[in-house]
């Protein structure tokens, strides 16, 4: 082992071989392909043995980049945004990107200092997730699932009236017509859209939701209390119901644990629809039929977006929206509607 850090000059020499082949096969680039097996494993034990590691601020320098990322996210918590991270930072990883993640709690101050302080830090882009932007930002910007089109923003979004008629449909089709639904905090940028593709679902399908069971969730805590106090909400108004689609997995969950409670059982009493499709949604008793969100793959494409979007810096794109579609999927929290809405046992 050698002393020090060896430069691309040093390997070239070392290994006989031109600093461009050398310099494709440590960054995976896609022309290595070319070049034979044998060799690439030739520069790799030469670039471990020499302690090679590229300079990655004189690299930045040259493209005029700072090879990172500002992410606005509204919590990091199990679900939504930890799956969309996880398809995000794999397509960073890939392109040979790091990223700087603030977390805000949708406080409009915390956003715009952050905003500031990204800019100072020379961020290339910015990906936002569930983040409403307070103003246009001149750095190249894809957004997911938030609320609002600003100039030159991509945005990636779920086509929420086919998740809502998938829902809808599939709790029609098997004779749900007393429907609660959980929708999500006031702060959420999927909340009012979404609720209005339940209701046109809904109407299409001759369902009438009553408004006195619908219930939604309070406060910015990720966990699943939000879902568990709604669902005691709806259950303390005594209207029947046979079904709930909750905004969300980890809500659904949550309601799981106040229907057990009020004696009822799931879902032969009343079925649980969730949306997301988290990790454990799979491994819930009983597990739980939801709405997939394409999450993981709703961040790859974010992060394969804002790169091409800084590839092609000076050309500005009017406002954009990608959609993408979800995905129904059926496990065992679901079940064919009841003769007859049973009423919760629990004392008012």
């Amino acid at each position: 082992m050698t002393e020090g850090r060896a430069s691309l000059a040093t390997l070239s020499a070392h290994l006989g071989l031109s600093a461009a082949a050398i310099s494709r096969v440590l960054n995976g680039a896609p022309a290595a392909r070319s070049i034979p097996q044998a060799t690439q494993d030739r520069i790799l034990e030469a670039a471990r043995a020499l302690n090679y590691r590229p300079n990655v601020l004189a690299r930045s320098l040259r493209r005029g980049q700072s090879m990172t990322l500002g992410v606005l996210v509204p919590e990091i918590a199990e679900g939504y945004t930890a799956l969309v991270l996880s398809g995000l930072e794999q397509g960073l990883q890939q392109a040979g990107y790091f990223y700087l993640l603030i977390s805000h709690h949708h406080r409009v101050e915390v956003i715009e200092r952050s905003l500031a302080m990204l800019s100072e830090r020379a961020v290339d882009g910015l990906v936002a997730i569930d983040t409403a932007l307070p103003e246009p930002t001149q750095l190249p910007t894809v957004t997911v699932s938030c609320p609002d089109l600003h100039e030159s923003v991509t945005s990636i979004a779920l086509n929420h009236e086919r998740a809502a008629e998938l829902a809808i449909g599939y709790l029609a089709g098997l004779g749900h017509t007393q429907i609660a639904v959980i929708k999500g905090q006031a702060f959420s940028s999927d909340t009012e859209v979404r609720w209005q593709a339940i209701q046109s679902a809904a109407q299409a399908h001759h369902i009438a939701i009553d408004p006195s069971l619908v219930s939604q969730l309070k406060g910015d805590t990720p966990t699943h209390e939000p879902g568990y106090s709604a669902a005691k909400c709806l259950l303390a108004t005594g209207t029947p119901f046979t079904a709930i689609f909750a905004f969300n997995d980890i809500s659904a969950i949550g309601a799981v644990r106040a229907i057990r409670e009020a004696g009822l059982q799931i879902p032969q009493d009343v079925s649980v629809m969730g949306f997301d499709d988290i990790q454990s949604a799979a491994f819930q008793n009983p597990s739980l039929t939801t709405v997939r969100q394409p999450l993981r793959n709703m961040g790859l494409l974010a992060a394969e977006t804002v790169i091409r979007r800084i590839g092609d810096r000076g050309v500005h794109p009017g406002p954009a929206t990608i959609r993408v579609d979800p995905e129904l999927i059926v496990r065992e929290s679901v079940a064919r509607a009841p003769l007859a809405a049973k009423r919760s046992r629990a004392k008012p």
